[in-house]
């Protein structure tokens, strides 16, 4: 098994007397999707911000590609290669594809943009990812399908050499041609070598893409599994009790202590 390219240690965060992570151990490793489970209010979220740099956590190391970093902000994380797509999309509607893709780390000067460079790039981002859905990268993504939307935002995501994705309920809403589509690419972006995290409620997606489930319960990361050694049972036991068989806490109600 390849060194984890991310790895959390004994992560604690707290906002004022609620704590919400408990000595979190949480790895991502080259090449794999690692789902991201667990009810609503175990942690995830806060998980996702505190490695995209958006909370600060109050103790634990982060180690990135074997070397320990601080992420004081979403700026030290991007620069580490880590980039997170968040479920609102944060897309300008008002914007054509190429224009979100690289909105706000425009090429070219300050008084003319090197228009062409960039819908290159646009270009040969989706077409490395096989993404053949979106005819024009100067198409509007107000004119966009919801399924056509996430993949601009996901290969906006890869666009910056980035290492580790995380993305935050990718099919959300979407019809079943589009989540398919939002499936391969997830598998595409590991296949390229990129560490995967999808954050999910839908068990059959994860099952379907992810390499290994990591379980959050009540904000302590109850079990890290292969997705082949269990069974979708046993992964909403966990999410639900925190345990089930020999997998999770050995005591389910000290997670409340």
């Amino acid at each position: 098994m390849s060194e984890p390219i991310l790895e959390l240690k004994q992560l604690n965060k707290s906002f004022g007397p609620v704590h919400v992570l408990h000595d979190v151990d949480f790895n991502v490793r080259a090449g794999e999707v690692t789902a991201l489970v667990g009810d609503n209010g175990a942690g995830k979220s806060t998980l996702v911000k505190s490695i995209a740099g958006i909370h600060g956590y109050d103790s634990g190391t982060v180690t990135f590609q074997g070397k320990q970093v601080n992420i004081h902000g979403p700026r030290d994380a991007a620069d580490l290669g880590i980039e997170v797509v968040y479920q609102d999309l944060a897309l300008a509607e008002n914007l054509d594809i190429v224009q979100n893709m690289f909105l706000g780390r425009e090429r070219g000067s300050k008084w003319l943009l090197d228009e062409a460079s960039m819908e290159k790039a646009a270009r040969e981002t989706l077409a490395s990812l096989s993404v053949r859905t979106v005819k024009s990268v100067r198409t509007p993504v107000s004119a966009l399908s919801g399924g056509q939307r996430q993949t601009v935002a996901i290969a906006k995501s890869v666009l910056w050499d980035s290492k580790v994705v995380l993305l935050d309920e990718p099919t959300a809403a979407l019809g079943v041609a589009q989540t398919r589509q939002v499936l391969d690419l997830v598998r595409r972006l590991a296949e390229q070598g990129l560490g995967v995290v999808l954050i999910s409620h839908n068990m059959a997606d994860v099952f379907e893409v992810a390499d290994r489930i990591a379980v959050l319960y009540l904000g302590r990361l109850v079990a890290e599994v292969h997705t082949k050694d269990v069974t979708h049972g046993q992964v909403v036991e966990l999410i639900t009790a925190g345990r089930s068989g020999d997998l999770g806490l050995a005591r389910p109600e000290a997670a409340v202590l």
